[in-house]
């Protein structure tokens, strides 16, 4: 039976659905500006970014959104935090720290929900939630936002994971700025797939 003419290759509509997902690009968050989504339009985004492989129905995360005031309040902790962890950092690195998430209006964190499993491996689960980071961001794109996803020492500190309210048993997979984008972003060179590819030959 032949595949509807929507699904062959080289269709106006598998065209344009192929172009979306190529010329997503990332964008810095320190060029991203308001507006951001609003809260339903963020609800449309992540009813897009949860459609990912998940073994075993697990859904094995959640998302936490940072904005308003509370990015200024993170901010101000990663400063006292970064400087904990390095009491020789510089002023320059001080100051990054506690800019880190006040530049894009809102930074999506992307939570693992991991923890002891019989059936599904902990690898497949924090898959399925890096997976959830990558179709955010083309979701957004998809709507006309700008976004990156963006870890740092944050993602992986125990600190920051006790003020943001995580449990023992998750871990931060990845900050997600979303916003509007203030310039356009230049491509970048991208790996050819003809040399990513081989076929397998068994001896």
């Amino acid at each position: 039976m032949p595949l509807p003419s929507s699904s062959v290759p080289g269709t106006a509509e598998a065209d344009a659905a192929l172009a979306a997902l190529d010329t997503r690009r990332s964008v810095p968050p320190m060029q991203l500006g308001l507006p951001a989504p609003d809260q339903p339009t963020l609800l449309r985004m992540l009813r897009s970014a949860v459609r990912v492989p998940d073994h075993g129905k697990r859904v094995p995360f959640r998302f936490l959104a940072i904005r308003g005031a509370a990015r200024d309040a993170l901010g101000e902790r990663l400063a006292v935090r970064s400087l904990q962890r390095d009491p020789e950092a510089s002023d320059a690195v001080i100051a990054k720290d506690r800019a880190r998430f006040s530049h894009a209006p809102l930074v999506v964190t992307v939570v693992a929900r991991l923890g002891p499993d019989e059936k599904i491996p902990e690898q497949e689960r924090l898959l399925s939630a890096g997976c959830v980071c990558f179709a955010l961001l083309q979701a957004a794109h998809a709507l006309g936002f700008g976004a990156v996803w963006l870890t740092g020492w944050a993602a992986y500190d125990a600190e920051v994971a006790r003020w943001l309210g995580l449990a023992p048993d998750e871990r931060v997979v990845g900050f997600v700025h979303i916003g509007t984008p203030k310039l356009h972003v230049p491509e970048r060179d991208r790996p050819d797939p003809r040399e990513l590819l081989s076929d397998w030959i068994p001896a």
